[in-house]
């Protein structure tokens, strides 16, 4: 079987599959294709309050792209929850070509200069499919998901796929939706140009101007 090459993986992400591996050792991958597919509405979007006290306070330090093989790391390790996870070595290889080509993304979550938190994902057009997160602090993985939100808000993105629905995510407003529909949003995301900013949240302007809600 020939490897799997970070052109063709676009194009699935573009027709609306993806790839997982069963575990973090088996180094195959296989192609998803749900029936329900998660997503995550920008315009419903909404953070608990608690978590805005800590945007706030500006307890962690926000960073994009500076540790992005990092971040995968700390995705596909084991937890006591998480016993296996489906990011394979073949997933890291993929994902770190497409952030060497710039269309793979790191939201980061720095504390005292250690890497606390954080999730990756692809940006396609106006769309970004969120992959894995991950946190050693409390709220570390959720401050990513909440800047990444700001960041796609202000860059007029049109879709986060989350893939599928967790209980951490129906928190902030996910919610599942019908392959056809999924499609549809999908096939005008794709087609709309969107650059992924780099550059730091004001997390005050963010909450003011309504990019972020409570």
């Amino acid at each position: 079987m020939r490897p799997l090459t970070s052109d063709l993986l676009l194009r699935a992400y573009a027709m609306g599959i993806f790839p997982m591996a069963r575990s973090r050792t088996d180094q195959r991958l296989y192609w998803i294709d749900p029936d329900q597919r998660g997503i995550l509405p920008l315009e419903s979007f909404h953070i608990p309050r608690s978590l805005c006290k800590t945007l706030r306070r500006e307890v962690f330090e926000m960073r994009v792209d500076t540790a992005f093989e990092a971040v995968m790391e700390g995705c596909a390790q084991t937890t006591s929850g998480r016993p296996d996870t489906w990011i394979n070595d073949e997933i890291v290889r993929l994902f770190v070509e497409l952030h060497h080509l710039g269309m793979a993304h790191s939201i980061e979550t720095w504390r005292d200069d250690k890497l606390v938190g954080g999730l990756y994902g692809l940006s396609l057009g106006a769309a970004f499919f969120g992959e894995s997160m991950f946190s050693r602090e409390t709220d570390a993985s959720k401050v990513a998901l909440v800047d990444l939100v700001a960041r796609m808000k202000r860059a007029g993105y049109m879709l986060l796929d989350t893939q599928f629905v967790t209980d951490h995510l129906s928190r902030f407003g996910a919610t599942e939706i019908p392959r056809h529909h999924y499609l549809k949003l999908l096939t005008g995301a794709v087609e709309m140009p969107a650059v992924f900013p780099r550059g730091p949240v004001d997390w005050t302007e963010a909450l003011r101007q309504g990019d972020v809600r409570v």
